[in-house]
């Protein structure tokens, strides 16, 4: 009888740490699947950005109507003088970018370079993509 309520004893251990392992990796599996998929979010807008604000502005300081056309107001004026503020530094930030292109084409084969050229064609197209899918 000792002998045979060891080997039941060792089988069901067995059984025991083989369906844990199951659970496990189900679990592990489940877990990446849905830490992957939720990086792959679709950016949002500034509009998504500031309606989200707002209301957390509204919602968690209680803002009457008139308080609320005053944050708006605020917020317009503020990206209206970021906009203004990129457009006057424009020039400066195509000067740096058309130095780096320079400088690292200087360092290219030829085959290279036009490599180069194509890359940068494809992440302009990607840019010019994405700003046309936000407006």
């Amino acid at each position: 009888m000792i002998r045979r309520s060891n080997l039941s004893l060792a089988l069901s251990m067995v059984l025991v740490f083989a369906s844990g392992a199951v659970v496990g990796a189900v679990g592990f599996r489940y877990y990446n699947l849905r830490e992957s998929s939720a990086g792959q979010r679709p950016p949002r807008s500034p509009d998504d950005y500031r309606n989200s604000y707002l209301k957390e502005m509204k919602t968690r300081l209680h803002l009457n109507g008139d308080q609320t056309r005053q944050l708006e107001a605020v917020l317009d004026e503020t990206r209206n003088q970021f906009r203004e503020l990129r457009e006057k530094h424009r020039p400066e930030f195509r000067a740096l970018q058309d130095a780096q292109t320079e400088k690292i084409n200087s360092m290219l084969n030829a085959d290279q370079q036009a490599e180069y050229a194509r890359m940068r064609a494809e992440r302009d197209a990607r840019r010019k993509a994405e700003e046309s899918k936000r407006k």
